[in-house]
């Protein structure tokens, strides 16, 4: 006999995944992926007085990029603590940004409303993707351009969530966030939405002492490793830990006196139909 599909309970998971996110201190990782926002802003060839978007802004990484660029920008998340360090940032740099709450799920805006939708290694992690990218379609108005950061499942963050998978499983039946790092997910999303969608696969450089600095890090700041250890007893812990260490110094380019890692990502620049 067949055994039927699961169906997650995707409200659940997400109130899970907001104190998730809420644990920690993301912004200790996500502020040294500024890079990243840099970039994608230049991918969407960006321009002083558009009306933009950061999605999953978390500490403000690409809503600040985009704000350096003269745009009007507002950058939504659903942890309050990160929006606060957010908002430091931009008052330390004279920045103009509208850090607001929101939910990627059910973006409180106009439709048509942005000239540049955006979203770092955020959106992503939403578990309902199809609401996500329709959300993400809705706000942008036509002609307009959706920018993303995905990471890949065969880059090394993708492969860091199938380690801690294997220790901890996610929900069944909820899709992978590193889908959104394939382009045959990403036109299952878009579909006729959209008039164009390039990709191009880029590389972040994590840069750490060793593996071990990278474990504890990530334990101690990045929401879903700390509570993958939190989850799992003395054992499971010290077996995690070694999973992990062993991942960072198979994709270790350099030395093994210190880390660095090219983490692959997936740029997504798509144009509103």
């Amino acid at each position: 006999m067949q055994t039927p599909a699961t169906t997650p309970d995707l409200a659940a998971i997400k109130g899970r995944q907001q104190k998730t996110w809420s644990s920690g201190n993301y912004a200790r990782v996500g502020n040294t992926l500024v890079l990243m926002g840099e970039r994608l802003c230049e991918a969407v060839d960006l321009k002083a007085g558009q009306v933009v978007l950061d999605v999953a802004t978390g500490s403000g990484n690409t809503a600040l990029s985009a704000a350096r660029r003269f745009a009007q920008v507002t950058g939504i998340d659903y942890v309050p603590s990160l929006l606060e360090q957010a908002r430091a940032r931009a008052t330390a740099e004279g920045l103009e940004v509208d850090f607001r709450e929101g939910d990627a799920e059910n973006l409180e805006f106009p439709t048509a409303h942005f000239d540049a939708v955006l979203s770092t290694v955020g959106a992503m992690f939403a578990p309902n993707q199809e609401k996500v990218a329709h959300e993400l379609l809705r706000v942008t108005r036509p002609g307009g351009k959706i920018g993303l950061v995905n990471w890949t499942p065969e880059g090394f963050i993708g492969q860091l969530f199938k380690v801690t998978g294997q220790h901890v499983p996610p929900p069944a039946g909820l899709k992978p966030p590193p889908l959104w790092g394939t382009e045959a997910r990403l036109e299952e999303l878009f579909g006729e939405g959209v008039s164009s969608l390039e990709t191009q696969r880029q590389h972040f450089v994590f840069r750490y002492h060793s593996a071990q600095h990278f474990v504890e890090f990530f334990r101690t700041f990045y929401g879903p490793t700390l509570k993958a250890f939190e989850a799992l007893d003395e054992a499971g812990q010290t077996s995690l830990a070694q999973g992990i260490e062993a991942l960072a110094n198979r994709f270790n380019r350099t030395s093994h006196d210190t880390l660095a890692i090219d983490s692959e990502y997936l740029e997504v620049v798509a144009v509103r139909r």
